[in-house]
């Protein structure tokens, strides 16, 4: 993933007062049987590299085994985007009424940069407490996704070559997309937001329709 600084900023946007973003909601990472996928897809390809013994199982299997880890995760991904790109566009809806506040460099890039690259502590917190380490990696990947399909796709549309080396081609996009023009840079210090899950977002709303 390319640093920020590979990309046309400008400056950062400082304002006087920390201004509040919409909240980011996001939904479940895997389905039910993701997790367990991703694992074996990890272990075939440890396997293939020669890092684990392989056992009964010939590079055939090893392969199909990656192969369906590897989509997977395309998919998770995908729909992770489909979150990342909806408070995009919230965040650009926000700024649009606000033009005290954000100047006309600030656009797509801004929020998306913002969010790979100085996501604020809490948030930063709240990703590892649920288990992601690599959030930079998962939400530049996610967008990129998100940038080349209108859905999410079915295995059939996909080359194995693609499902192998997806992650390489996301973040080519990414970095694709982030340099389309020179955007303005948001620092968290003065444009936070929080993060929720979906379920726990809907526990908030019910809890506050029910006061």
């Amino acid at each position: 993933m390319a640093s920020r600084h590979s990309f046309g900023t400008a400056p950062a946007v400082e304002s006087s007062a920390s201004f509040i973003l919409p909240p980011l909601i996001l939904h479940p990472f895997a389905d039910a049987g993701g997790p367990g996928k991703l694992v074996e897809s990890s272990r075939a390809s440890l396997k293939l590299q020669g890092l684990l013994p392989p056992g009964e199982s010939s590079r055939e299997d090893l392969d199909r085994v990656l192969l369906e880890g590897r989509y997977s995760e395309l998919r998770m991904l995908y729909y992770v985007g489909k979150d990342l790109a909806r408070w995009i566009d919230q965040c650009l809806e926000l700024a649009s009424r606000h033009p005290e506040v954000f100047p006309p460099t600030v656009c797509y890039q801004s929020f998306a940069d913002l969010l790979v690259q100085d996501a604020p502590a809490a948030v930063q917190a709240k990703l590892k407490k649920w288990g992601v380490g690599d959030y930079q990696a998962i939400f530049s990947r996610a967008l990129g996704l998100h940038c080349l399909f209108a859905d999410a796709p079915p295995r059939l549309v996909l080359s194995d070559d693609f499902i192998r080396n997806y992650y390489r081609f996301a973040d080519h996009i990414f970095t694709t997309k982030q340099g389309e023009c020179a955007f303005q840079s948001l620092d968290c210090k003065n444009f936070t937001f929080d993060l929720y899950s979906s379920g726990e977002y809907t526990r908030m709303l019910e809890k506050s329709w029910g006061e």
